[in-house]
């Protein structure tokens, strides 16, 4: 045999594997009742419940994770990353006030589902004189978005379990 055919009938065999191997990735298991609705990986898996993990290797809460994603949407995304577990937003200028913009900084810290698990921090800035500059912010700001996001995270695990 020649090279030219070995090398061709090689290129054939990979090819074959590869589409083969593209067209089981496409399959589904999905059961039959859940058809409807959306799979969703953020909350899809309860690793509260083992007890958790104080190491971040592995991910972070799913509950808390969704729940900051879904308490910070109103305001623009800069940057999320879950497995870190860290979100950062982009500089919100709410539509009623043209002289103060805010930012939040969102860390989730743990893969429990506990009131330590998350530390939220706000930076507001006002304009003076045409210059953005740091101001601080109501004591209770961060606090509030905190409860929001617990809040949220503890909806999110008792719909699961219903």
């Amino acid at each position: 045999m020649s090279k030219k055919f070995i090398a061709s009938f090689s290129r054939s065999i990979i090819m074959i594997n590869a589409i083969s191997l593209g067209l089981v990735a496409c399959t589904s298991h999905k059961k039959e009742e859940n058809i409807m609705l959306p799979e969703n990986h953020l909350v899809g898996v309860d690793r509260s419940a083992t007890g958790g993990d104080d190491s971040l290797a592995g991910g972070v809460n799913a509950y808390l994770w969704r729940a900051s994603l879904d308490t910070l949407a109103f305001m623009p995304m800069l940057s999320a990353d879950a497995v870190g577990g860290s979100i950062i937003t982009d500089w919100y200028q709410p539509v009623p006030s043209n002289l103060e913009r805010f930012q939040v900084v969102c860390n989730i810290l743990d893969r429990r589902l506990r009131s330590d698990s998350i530390s939220v921090v706000v930076h507001r800035q006002v304009k003076e004189n045409g210059e953005w500059v740091d101001a601080p912010v109501s004591s209770h700001t961060a606090s509030d978005l905190t409860s929001k996001i617990q809040v949220r995270a503890r909806q999110l695990r008792a719909d699961k379990h219903k």
